[in-house]
Parts: C-alpha cells; structure tokens; sequence
C-alpha cells in the first residue's frame, strides 16, 4: 500500500471514529465535555445563529469563504442578463467546495455577513447527496426556505435571504479558519448543532472531550429516569434505568 493510500485509510478512519463518538451528543454535552478540558470560554457559536426549523446535526466542519462582489453590476437586462449570470456562476460565485464534500460533512461558509441566498433548495440537494450533514452561515445564505424545511434542509443562520449570488457575491477561499459567531473554526473541527445552538470542538481535543461529554450525558439519563419513575412516566430513549 503507498504511503498516499495509508494516510487516506487513516483519515477516513479517524472521521468514522469521531462521527461514531458525537452522533448521540447533544450541544448541552459537547458543552460540558469542553469546560471539563479547560475550554470554558471556547467553542459556542453566538446565540443569534438559528436553526431553519427544530432538528440536529452533526459534521465534520468543512469550510468556505465568500466575499461581497465588488462589481462593476452588468448594465443589461432580459436574455443579456441571462447570458452574463451563466458566466457569473462559473467564474464568480461558484461553489468549488463541493467536489470535495465527504460523507458526514458539516458546511460552514463565511459569508461575511452578506444578505444574499448562496444556498436553496435545489443545490442543498446536490450537496445532501453527496454527504453533507448540515450547515452553518455566517450571514444570510439561505432561501427557498419553505422546500428547505420539507426536504429536511438542517441550516442554522443569522437569517434568510431572497436574493439570487449574482452581484451579490464572491467566492473567495476554501478549506481555510474561518470566523463565525465569535469562534474560529477549522477543516477537521467537528460540529454539533440542535435546539440549544451551535458548538465547535478543535479536532485535537475532539476525543478527549467525548469522553467527558458522554459522561455528562451517561449522569443527566440516569438522574432524569429516577424523575421519570417518581412521576410514574413510562422510560424512553432519552433516559436510563440505571443508578
């Protein structure tokens, strides 16, 4: 096996691993496990980033980073329009990012605060198809929201947007750091997202904070059945019997 192939396997590998460790944790756990490694003050995305509609997720961030477009706007209209959009969309606003999306991707695009829909209904399905888990905008980034919602679309967002990219919007840089919501988020970082926001966990401490998280997780089922029997409510999958 070359050396290429070794590293390959590894990657994919260490990705399974840690989308097998996260995929029950819920961002309260994620939370907790970084505050039991000294990371306090790191890792919450601002509150204001919201979800399309209530649902979870759970990625390995890959990451993007669009510009406003500085112009000159076209000065035409009708077919002209239609002709100078096609040449946007493959040289300016395009989406380069996509031909390298893994299964179990969490998309998370700077958009550097830009009110445009970079993102709808047709092309989330493209991505879907290709193993994206959900998304995470900095700025506006999403429309068609109502087929969005339908499709099972997981975005959280600063807000939505009408707007089409073209004059809107460049495509600037990718597999980069990116800022959003106050934390700086890496390729490789991994990302989990529900009703309580968003939380990024360097891929470094991702093991580690698991750990920790799964306790968490492990104390709060097993006090919460004690509450479910105590009120004579019938166990479900969110708490334990033991203890």
């Amino acid at each position: 096996m070359s050396t290429d192939q070794t590293v390959r396997n590894e990657k994919t590998i260490d990705r399974a691993e840690i989308l097998e460790l996260y995929k029950d944790l819920r961002v309260c756990d994620v939370r907790d496990g970084l505050d039991w490694v000294g990371m306090q003050g790191y890792g919450t995305v601002n509150h204001k980033f919201k979800p399309l509609f209530r649902t979870r997720a759970v990625g390995i961030a890959r990451t993007a980073r669009y510009l406003p477009f500085e112009g000159p706007n076209p000065r035409v209209t009708g077919e002209e329009y239609s002709k100078w959009v096609g040449w946007y969309y493959n040289e300016v606003g395009n989406y380069p990012w996509k031909e390298d999306i893994e299964e179990g991707d969490f998309v998370v695009l700077d958009m550097s605060g830009v009110d445009v829909g970079l993102l709808g209904s047709d092309n989330t399905l493209d991505f879907k198809a290709r193993g994206v888990e959900g998304y995470l905008l900095n700025g506006g980034g999403i429309r068609d929201t109502d087929e969005c919602i339908l499709q099972g679309i997981p975005v959280w967002s600063e807000f939505t947007s009408q707007g089409m990219n073209q004059t809107r919007i460049r495509f600037d840089s990718k597999d980069i750091p990116v800022a959003i919501g106050g934390v700086a988020i890496y390729p490789g970082d991994v990302i989990v997202a529900d009703g309580d926001g968003i939380v990024a966990v360097p891929q470094k401490l991702a093991k580690e904070v698991a750990k920790y998280a799964h306790q968490e997780l492990s104390n709060d089922k097993k006090s919460r059945g004690k509450h479910y029997k105590n009120l004579g409510w019938e166990l479900d999958e969110t708490v334990s019997d033991e203890g």
